[in-house]
């Protein structure tokens, strides 16, 4: 397959919805001006938002906002609306679940489609052993299970975290977090027996994964000690911290060290999960087998659904009772996630999101070898990113990175920023997007960046 190529067939969302950027006003039209100043008056300040336009369609690639204006979508709502924010398939079982029953809890009467996710995840997430799933409404939701069950499995408190990881914005998972702005600072006291080491960040520390796992494991062991650690939590590839892909041989030799000591490997696959790395979780490319995986964003096309998946004999450690809550595994949530696995597994997703990547490396790399305000064009599959800099000094940029995403998105094209500095773009479209949308995207992206 070439880049010129379609890729594998993959429906375009919302019935009718046009497939292109069309811009009828300037950027908040008038109406979207009118609802932004609702929000400004009834929903608190903390609660921001990227793209000042209020969203009224997407589907395909493009999110259609109130005044009319249709935006290539480079972002699928942070990575969830993978199959399209209008599946056809999605859509359809949404509709016949709600008719049926939208809630009966699953700890008062259990339903079918609980189960079938579960035994969907035990299946899909990687490793051949025995393996349960317990489901919840979001990520952050399944972190904290997931350190709960770690906890009760080991007997021990200790967890460590790395440099750049995001893991959400409760409190445990606050502490987990790296970074403090905007989703740390001032709400400590955070939850305690926490501990963070360096990982690995190829443009950074200029390590071998190998180095980099042996400097991450001298600290565990000095800081916090194997005896007390009840697990370590990695995201395969870092998101909010920048899309940051660790060198060959880090997360094995990681893994390889938990499993020789007793403690839990826990790969967030939240954001690199279901499809979105060409791999149906990103653990896979790096040959690593988690005793525990989170997932959510893209497992139920923008439905609330998130999940830990992990070793039977790890998972079952939690007493009765101790797993559960009122809505974790809601049924309209179910049906949206067994038609959006149904997609993932056989409308050649995998294959469309490493297309996709050869798409966008065939236009980012050459802006890169141009420019060298971009220091690096990193990610797998359809979560790729570029990363700026200081030409001098190799500092984050984070103003020109601001200035690009700004200028992008006053012509109709939505991007996302990342990174612990706020220097990096991120590319997360839709696995839906057509091929010659996400190169209209591109050639914006590219003219912001010359004009700057």
């Amino acid at each position: 397959m070439t880049l010129t190529d379609p890729g594998p067939t993959t429906p375009t969302g919302g019935p009718g919805l046009p497939q292109r950027r069309h811009l009828v006003t300037a950027l908040p039209g008038p109406r979207s001006q009118q609802i932004l100043a609702r929000k400004v008056a009834a929903v608190p300040q903390g609660v921001g938002h990227t793209v000042p336009v209020a969203a009224v369609a997407a589907g395909g690639g493009v999110v259609v906002d109130a005044d009319g204006n249709s935006l290539i979508d480079l972002g699928s709502g942070i990575a969830v609306t993978t199959v399209g924010a209008s599946h056809p398939k999605v859509v359809e079982a949404i509709q016949a679940q709600a008719a049926q029953f939208t809630h009966t809890c699953f700890m008062i009467s259990p339903y079918e489609s609980y189960i079938a996710v579960a035994e969907a995840l035990n299946r899909l997430t990687p490793g051949d052993h025995d393996k349960k799933s317990a489901l919840f409404n979001s990520g952050a939701e399944a972190v904290e299970n997931a350190v709960k069950i770690a906890r009760k499995y080991t007997g021990k408190q200790a967890v460590v975290a790395f440099d750049h990881g995001y893991h959400g914005r409760t409190n445990l998972t606050m502490a987990l977090t790296a970074k403090s702005m905007p989703y740390k600072s001032g709400f400590g006291p955070f939850a305690p027996e926490v501990y963070r080491v360096p990982g690995s960040y190829p443009l950074r520390d200029a390590l071998s994964g190998p180095d980099a796992a042996a400097r991450a494991i001298t600290l565990i062991d000095k800081q916090v000690g194997a005896d007390n650690l009840a697990a370590v939590i990695i995201e395969p590839i870092q998101g909010e911290g920048g899309f940051i892909v660790p060198a060959d041989g880090f997360l094995p030799a990681i893994a390889d060290w938990c499993r020789a000591n007793g403690v839990v490997f826990i790969a967030d696959e939240v954001q690199s999960g279901f499809a979105r790395t060409g791999a149906m979780f990103a653990s896979e490319l790096f040959g690593i087998v988690p005793d525990l995986v989170t997932t959510a964003k893209g497992i139920a096309a923008g439905m609330p659904l998130a999940a830990v998946t992990g070793r039977a004999e790890i998972m079952d450690a939690a007493h009765l009772g101790g797993l559960g809550g009122t809505y974790g595994g809601n049924p309209v949530a179910c049906a949206a996630a067994l038609a959006a696995i149904d997609a993932f597994e056989n409308d050649g997703l995998i294959e469309r999101a490493q297309h996709l990547e050869r798409l966008l490396r065939g236009r980012l790399e050459p802006l890169a070898a141009a420019d060298p305000r971009i220091g690096e064009v990193r990610g797998r599959g359809a979560m790729m990113a570029m990363e700026f800099v200081d030409p001098d000094t190799g500092a984050p940029d984070a103003a020109l990175t601001a200035a690009v995403a700004k200028a992008a998105l006053a012509e109709g094209v939505i991007l996302l920023t990342c990174g612990t500095h706020g220097n990096v773009i991120r590319f997360l479209p839709p696995l839906s997007i057509p091929d010659d949308l996400l190169h209209e995207g591109l050639d914006v992206v590219a003219s912001a960046l010359a004009s700057r």
